[in-house]
C-alpha cells in the first residue's frame, strides 16, 4: 500500500513539473499595489511615477504622469506566432465612478513577437476630473486573446497631491 503511495506521488509531481503553469500573488507594502496572476509568468508589476521610477507610495502629485507596469510576461497563447494581450485600465473615484476607463488598452492590436509583449504599460495622467486631496481606486486587468485563463489582476488605491 505504501508502495503504490509513493508511485502515484511521483507520477503527480512529474505530471504537474511538465505543465507550463503559473499562477501567484503579491503586495507591494510602500504602495499598497497588490496583483494576483495565473497562467502567465511575471516578474513584477510596479507603479511608476514620471520621472520612469518605481514609486515608493502611493502618493502622486495632480498634473503629472504615471504608470503601471507589468516586467517579465511570457506564456503567451500564440497564434501564427504572434501574442494577442489584452489590458483594461480603470481609475474610480471614491462613489465608484470611472475617472478613467480603458477597456482594451490593444484593441485592434494585429498582434505582437513574443519578446514585445514581455513589459505591458497603462500610463495615466493625473489631471481632471482628478481632484487634489482625493483618493482613487487603480484597477488593472491584463489577459491572454489566444489562451482562455491566462490573466494579470492589479490594485492600488492612489492619493492626489
Amino acid at each position: 500500500m505504501k508502495k503504490q503511495y509513493i508511485i502515484t506521488l511521483i507520477l503527480t509531481c512529474i505530471l504537474f513539473a511538465g505543465c507550463n503553469f503559473s499562477s501567484g500573488f503579491k503586495t507591494d507594502f510602500a504602495t499598497g499595489l497588490s496583483y494576483k496572476y495565473k497562467g502567465f509568468n511575471l516578474q513584477n508589476v510596479l507603479l511608476i511615477d514620471a520621472a520612469n521610477n518605481r514609486m515608493s507610495s502611493n502618493k502622486v502629485p495632480l498634473n503629472t504622469k504615471m504608470a503601471i507596469v507589468a516586467l517579465g510576461i511570457s506564456n503567451y497563447g500564440q497564434k501564427d506566432g504572434k501574442v494577442y494581450p489584452g489590458m483594461m485600465l480603470v481609475v474610480t473615484d471614491k462613489t465608484g465612478k470611472a475617472v478613467l476607463n480603458a477597456p482594451d488598452l490593444f484593441e485592434g492590436a494585429p498582434g505582437y513577437p513574443p519578446a514585445n509583449a514581455s513589459e505591458l504599460r497603462g500610463d495615466i495622467t493625473v489631471a481632471n476630473p482628478i481632484i487634489s486631496g482625493q483618493t482613487y481606486h487603480l484597477k488593472v486587468h491584463i489577459w491572454d486573446k489566444v489562451t482562455a485563463g491566462n490573466e494579470i489582476n492589479a490594485e492600488a488605491d492612489l492619493v492626489v497631491q
